[in-house]
């Protein structure tokens, strides 16, 4: 049987490779004695079809998840049998993905499944971290309580999202206002121009001749660039989405200047917040670790915190084996190792995500403030330049004629 491996090897690389085994245990076994950390590791063969497998690993709407999620433990909490809050809950959710997985996670659970093992053969659809909480719960006794601990968790995760994107959107929208003004110049503006000039029969200014010639291009061959561009977005895209391309994509947004550090600081509030979830609800360490490894928005981050998991796994420190990557903010670092030191580690790792929010906030007030006039500056350029070169043969002439 040939199986497909995403490999962690000792110096932190990661490498995809295909290898041929009797078993999955036996490649498990060869891997691991070569000193290899498997990242993942799936079977070749067999036929799936993309559009039919679509809607069941489809992501639930943070927002619906939530508010089921909230009724879920208020119905647990009045006294009411799991299987009655699930037929009630299933009944009044309206998106027909949500309706088909709850109906799903009924049945299973009526049938006599656990809660958790329900929402876990759910597949992608549901987060690692939830089933994850909803074992510790059905384990300890107090599935209410894990629930709610993990509605506070989204709420401040979401929160910090909200945050950013909306920082966002000043920048984004006076980037596209300031396409639109190009475009306009440059495909209606200067062919005007360009049949006035014309008449006149004399040698135009190079400024004047290059923009001329740029809006005589774009104006012949748009619809070849449009789609050009919407190809090469296509492709990109399609090219990242690929096993493994997207965690070298996130390592290059991790070094662009201030947005990387942005990305770093949101990723790791990420990482310290769900590790303490986990923590609370009496999940293991390693566990909690590898559960939280899948649920991180930046693969890189993700890739090197299953490292960290297989070192915490032989027995070493969690704030050793993440100073070993050298990846992870050395403040973190320091706070997990005295969180270590005194037994304290869920709070501690509370303590470090609320910094990280906290830096994630003033990072993004000096990127805006920075931003803004920038982009400001840039537009008020360029669309200078464009007009003193449509200009610059009027003035030219009147200069003649004087």
């Amino acid at each position: 049987m040939e199986f497909r491996c995403r490999l962690g090897t000792e110096t932190g690389e990661v490498v995809e490779e295909v290898f041929v085994s009797e078993s999955e245990a036996q490649l498990r076994q060869e891997l691991e004695a070569k000193g290899m950390y498997i990242l993942s590791l799936q079977r070749r063969g067999g036929f799936s079809v993309p559009v039919l497998s679509w809607e069941r690993h489809r992501r639930i709407k943070t927002r619906e998840f939530l508010v089921f999620n909230q009724e879920l433990a208020t119905l647990l909490k009045a006294g009411l049998p799991l299987v009655q809050s699930l037929d009630i809950l299933r009944q009044r959710v309206d998106d027909p993905g949500f309706k088909r997985t709850l109906n799903d996670v009924h049945d299973r659970v009526r049938a006599g499944a656990a809660l958790s093992e329900a929402f876990e053969a759910q597949g992608e659809a549901i987060p690692g971290v939830y089933t994850a909480s909803l074992m510790a719960g059905e384990k300890s006794g107090g599935l209410e309580e894990v629930i709610r601990r993990y509605i506070d968790h989204v709420k401040v995760v979401s929160a910090v999202k909200r945050k950013t994107l909306s920082a966002l959107v000043y920048p984004a929208i006076l980037l596209c206002l300031a396409l639109i003004v190009v475009a306009i110049i440059v495909l209606r503006v200067v062919p005007e121009f360009e049949g006035f000039y014309l008449s006149f029969e004399a040698e135009l200014p190079i400024m004047t001749r290059l923009i001329v010639a740029v809006s005589a291009f774009f104006r012949a061959y748009f619809l070849v660039v449009f789609l050009g561009v919407i190809g090469v977005v296509g492709g990109t895209w399609y090219w990242f989405k690929q096993s493994g391309r997207a965690t070298g994509l996130d390592r290059l947004i991790l070094r662009v200047p201030a947005v990387g550090k942005i990305a770093a600081r949101f990723a790791t509030s990420q990482l310290a917040r769900t590790l303490a979830t986990l923590l609370g609800g009496g999940i293991p360490l390693v566990n909690a670790i590898d559960v939280a490894s899948r649920s991180l928005g930046n693969r890189f981050f993700a890739d090197q915190l299953t490292l960290v998991g297989q070192r915490v796994r032989e027995g070493e420190a969690l704030a050793s084996a993440l100073a070993e990557r050298k990846v992870f903010p050395e403040v973190a670092i320091k706070m997990v190792e005295v969180g270590e030191s005194t037994g304290s580690l869920r709070e501690m790792l509370i303590s470090v995500a609320d910094f990280f929010d906290e830096e994630i906030d003033t990072q993004l007030g000096r990127f805006v403030t920075i931003i803004e006039p920038a982009l400001l500056v840039v537009m008020g350029v360029v669309i200078a330049g464009l007009l003193i070169a449509l200009y610059m043969p009027l003035l030219q002439m009147g200069s003649v004629l004087a």
